[in-house]
């Protein structure tokens, strides 16, 4: 059973698809904290995104809206992500452990030949974050895990289109990067002979200011800043031997998205409100799967990913997707200190309205998402 013990997060670079539950895309793993000696690994992982949508022809109270309905075409882009972890042994209770991993990230793209609702809208984020860590165990079944984590986040948003006509219908605002700190604090308690582990991980919210550059349709443009924060969040991960060489391993993550707001200084004088460009509720996504050990060399695992979102599906056109569902199937290969691991996953995403300003505007229905993650580790 011990050969299997570090299968189960494996894959977790594949576990989260565009726009899956906010900005959302690795869930923030520890695992590799758990890992039996001195070990160092590299992942990638990529997914492809099919996002489209009709431009709704009237609005909810019946007026007219869009005379011309139009097709989104697909405006999901497609987009890389890279990961990479050492962890070490102090000593027989102490461990440390440094991970590299991309944790929020946006890629919509609306063709101008497309909505005329909202063809020519971007939108364009990108993060990076290291988690430094250190575990302790009290004895073999009760530990404790915590640290600091630092990261940096940019991105640029476009708006342009019919729904944007009191702006002008044409606005640009680049997010300039910027770095801030968090904390990430857990516990966890294992039965090594059945290979049990069950691990409580909090982690903070982490708040930005962010310094804006701001274009309007005039042509004028303004610097500004905003704070911004990404959300506290709270994993529960476990894992437990049902039979010979079979692991039965599941988890729960809560993010508090609603805190995500991305307030635009410049453009709320302009409309003379507050304009929030990322509407976002909170979530849980909770994962069951089973793993299976088939011999000294090869493993496989079949996850089940559920995600739901508070709220309604009135969503940001930047994020137009509420919740979803999706299927991971894995593999992994261990020959001496190497270990390969590669997974596939399918995800079908919750259908949604983009409402700019809380004004339904584009109906998103049957969309779906297709990951593929490869991680290479090596035990020293």
């Amino acid at each position: 059973m011990k050969r299997y013990l570090a299968t189960t997060a494996a894959l977790a670079l594949v576990s989260g698809p565009a726009m899956a539950s906010g900005l959302d895309r690795t869930g923030q793993p520890i695992g590799i904290i758990f890992e039996e000696g001195n070990y160092a690994e590299f992942s990638f992982a990529t997914t492809s995104v099919d996002l489209s949508g009709n431009d709704r022809a009237t609005r909810s109270d019946g007026t007219p809206l869009n005379p011309f309905q139009s097709a989104t075409g697909d405006v999901g882009e497609r987009f890389n992500m890279f990961g990479a972890g050492y962890k070490r042994d102090l000593n027989e209770q102490l461990s440390f452990a440094l991970i590299f991993d991309q944790p929020w990230g946006v890629d919509v793209n609306y063709p101008t030949t497309g909505s005329l609702l909202l063809g020519g809208t971007t939108a364009q984020a990108d993060s990076n974050a290291i988690t430094a860590l250190l575990r302790y165990k009290f004895n073999e079944r009760f530990s404790v895990h915590g640290g600091i984590r630092y990261q940096e986040i940019d991105g640029e948003i476009n708006l342009q289109g019919g729904a944007y006509t009191s702006i002008g219908g044409v606005y640009n605002v680049k997010v300039n990067k910027e770095g801030a700190f968090g904390w990430v604090a857990g516990v966890a308690y294992e039965i090594p002979e059945i290979a049990l582990r069950a691990a409580l991980t909090y982690s903070s919210e982490i708040e930005h200011d962010f310094n804006l550059n701001e274009t309007f349709a005039t042509g004028a443009t303004a610097s500004t800043s905003t704070q911004t924060k990404t959300p506290q969040s709270v994993n529960l991960d476990f894992q437990t031997g049902i039979a010979k060489d079979t692991l039965l391993f599941g988890g729960v993550r809560w993010a508090e998205h609603s805190v995500t707001d991305l307030v635009v200084p410049g453009l709320s004088t302009q409309a003379g409100r507050s304009v929030d460009l990322i509407d976002l509720d909170d979530s849980f996504t909770y994962t069951l799967g089973i793993g299976r050990s088939f011999n000294e060399n090869w493993s496989g695992s079949l996850a089940f990913i559920y995600a739901d979102v508070d709220g309604d599906d009135l969503v940001s056109p930047l994020a137009p997707t509420h919740g979803y569902e999706a299927i991971r199937l894995g593999v992994r290969y261990k020959q001496d200190n190497m270990t390969i691991s590669a997974g596939i996953r399918y995800t079908q995403l919750g259908d949604a309205v983009a409402s700019p300003g809380g004004n339904p505007v584009t109906n998103f229905q049957d969309n779906d998402a297709v990951s593929f993650g490869l991680k290479v580790g090596y035990n020293f």
